[in-house]
């Protein structure tokens, strides 16, 4: 008999009989005949409900069933005698796959997110995780779509790369020497290897030989950051667009974010509804906002004006030359704006070298998208298609151009204007959701000393 997940029985139409399902005892109460065993596959929210009689062959060992055990039930699905369910399984037999233990450490009541951060290998059995996990996978989902409905091909970038895209030096080396040895011609590539902190100049290859393209994978910095925002390992969406200026880039980005908060809301209503009521009370406002308003466009010197003038006590001075910190996102986003924000025009003193230089010689094409309750939620410029302007740039951030000889080589042959983003996939579920941690938003997060799991 073939296994049915619980999200499809529940959205039943009508009863059923002769169907089977697994999963895990989420808890289980005793009567005098019977027992209410209410159990979840990870698939939904919902538990279902399961009666079970005291007629059944194993009955005694399904009374000492545990929280966390998991269990195989068939019999048939009927409208639930009790109320908050519109239906239940009536059990004709029940395999107990495994016994748990009593010292199962996800009892029935609520725990503290850095309890669940120690048991990380556990934490997606809870409501609130099974949930962000899910939206995760559906949001996924989402990008592909987004991407493929817009006639983008989805290209794969190197994890272990020579170059570094920020030019911050903040990179995992990756090395096959022990530890001491200095000889790097001995290494496995015979050069310096890091981990990848952007799939970005890669990307630029490949749209100017594809047109549009994306990647979607991991990255790594090695920024000893202990913030809430800030992880080791994170992913990225990072599109490129062929024959796109600063304007389209902006476009994009502002419709990805609408397309994809739009995509959650409809389609992971049920587990959206959980931060709702019990992680972020505005949270439903915060998206319903983002999808309803068209972003606001201002330079990074109006938002620095906006800034001086607003009388606010900000932890970081505010002064032109220096990058907007969060609280200054914040301000401009939920107190001044009041909805998105998408900043361009960057001084190029604190911009990579790649972005396209504008004609005052003093700022860059870069733009910043900031939503609120986030800050910054995607990064991205118009690219520097001019070969000297872009060698010149180089030279003066005092990186090789030998080291990026392809790199300028792309724009000797065929180059044009193009452009494009990277939007952080953890910020974007920490939007979505109303999770203030990162932590909270990947399975196994890698920060500062913790790699466990």
């Amino acid at each position: 008999m073939p296994r049915i997940k619980i999200s499809h029985l529940l959205k039943s139409s009508e009863p059923r009989a002769s169907i089977h399902v697994k999963g895990w005892v989420r808890t289980k109460r005793d009567a005098k005949d019977f027992s209410f065993i209410e159990m979840n596959d990870g698939s939904c929210l919902t538990n279902l409900q399961v009666i079970v009689v005291q007629s059944l062959n194993n009955y005694m060992d399904i009374r000492k069933l545990t929280t966390g055990s998991a269990l195989e039930v068939t019999g048939a699905l009927v409208p639930s005698q009790g109320k908050g369910q519109r239906w239940e399984l009536q059990a004709e037999g029940v395999t107990v796959v495994h016994l748990a233990p009593d010292s199962y450490p996800l009892q029935k009541k609520r725990h503290t997110d850095e309890y669940l951060r120690s048991i990380a290998h556990l934490r997606p059995r809870t409501n609130k995780y099974g949930a962000a996990f899910r939206i995760r996978s559906e949001l996924s989902y989402a990008v592909h779509q987004f991407f493929r409905e817009r006639d983008f091909r989805y290209v794969h970038t190197p994890i272990l790369t020579g170059s570094d895209c920020e030019g911050a030096g903040e990179m995992f080396r990756v090395t096959t020497l022990a530890s001491g040895q200095a000889d790097i011609e001995q290494d496995f590539f015979g050069c310096e290897a890091n981990l990848t902190v952007s799939g970005q100049l890669e990307a630029e290859m490949l749209a100017l030989s594809l047109g549009d393209v994306y990647t979607f994978g991991p990255t790594f910095r090695a920024e000893n950051s202990n913030t809430r925002r800030h992880a080791a390992e994170f992913w990225m969406i990072e599109p490129e667009a062929a024959f796109c200026n600063l304007n389209g880039c902006m476009d994009l980005a502002e419709a990805m974010v609408q397309y994809l908060v739009r995509f959650v809301m409809q389609n992971c209503a049920e587990d959206l509804m959980l931060f709702a009521r019990f992680v972020d009370k505005n949270l439903i406002s915060t998206l319903e906002n983002i999808v309803q308003s068209e972003f606001e466009h201002i330079t990074y010197a109006e938002a620095i004006d906006i800034l001086a003038k607003s009388h606010q006590k900000f932890e970081y001075a505010v002064s032109f030359g220096q990058d907007l910190q969060s609280e200054h996102e914040q301000f401009i986003t939920e107190t001044h704006f009041k909805k998105p924000v998408i900043v361009y025009d960057y001084p190029k003193t604190i911009k990579p070298f790649y972005m396209r230089l504008n004609d005052d010689n003093e700022t860059v094409a870069a733009m910043d998208v900031l939503v609120p309750g986030i800050g910054e939620i995607i990064g991205g410029s118009q690219r520097e298609e001019r070969m000297d302007v872009l060698a010149t740039r180089m030279e003066n951030q005092g990186l090789s151009t030998d080291a990026y000889w392809w790199y300028l080589e792309s724009r000797k042959y065929g180059s044009v204007p193009h452009s494009g983003f990277g939007l952080g996939f953890e910020r974007l579920l920490m939007l979505v959701t109303g999770i203030r941690n990162i932590r909270d938003v990947i399975p196994f997060p890698r920060t500062p000393k913790n790699i466990e799991f």
